[in-house]
């Protein structure tokens, strides 16, 4: 029984001293070329609709803002997302847009401290590459570094090897 009271403290404790440390940033870049014209791959993207379409299912994305939804600088874009399996409300504001180049969607509310997606789209020979830079902080810093590699990195990774197959399969197949 001691022991495990004495567990418990050193728990509380760590938890409580994780609060002096400083939050950690994260970061995840994914890229991908796709055959396909630029002006089709960002008219895709720039259409926050065919966010469903790109997340894996059993995350439930469900935007809650009214369709269809301008693509500018300040849009702010309303949504559920299940994370371990309940609905979270998430509300993110697109800070930067360039049309045909890039756009930057962030975090005002939600499950993360911080969460800033660049979006970035450059012309190719072959077609378009895609790449999006990732940066986030997780709400709690108690052993956050384990918590981010066990769970959260893997968690994005996934969400980004499906987006991967679900664009390589539209716009490759479109073409041919």
């Amino acid at each position: 029984m001691n022991s495990i009271l004495y567990i418990i403290i050193s728990l509380v404790i760590l938890f409580l001293l994780s609060f002096l440390q400083e939050k950690k940033v994260f970061k995840f870049r994914a890229e991908q070329e796709i055959s396909s014209d630029l002006d089709s791959v960002f008219d895709f993207f720039s259409k926050p609709e065919n966010l469903s379409k790109i997340t894996p299912p059993k995350m439930g994305f469900h935007i809650l803002t009214p369709t269809p939804i301008e693509m500018k600088a300040g849009a702010i874009i309303d949504y559920t997302v299940k994370i371990f399996g309940v609905p979270q409300r998430w509300r993110t504001m697109i800070t930067s847009y360039e049309w045909e180049k890039m756009f930057v969607d962030e975090q005002m509310k939600g499950p993360y401290s911080l969460w800033h997606h660049k979006h970035i789209f450059i012309k190719t020979s072959n077609g378009v590459k895609i790449i999006d830079e990732v940066t986030y902080v997780l709400p709690l810093q108690f052993m956050q570094s384990l918590v981010n590699k066990l769970i959260i990195a893997p968690q994005i990774e996934e969400i980004f090897s499906y987006r991967k197959k679900i664009i390589d399969t539209k716009f490759n197949n479109e073409t041919k």
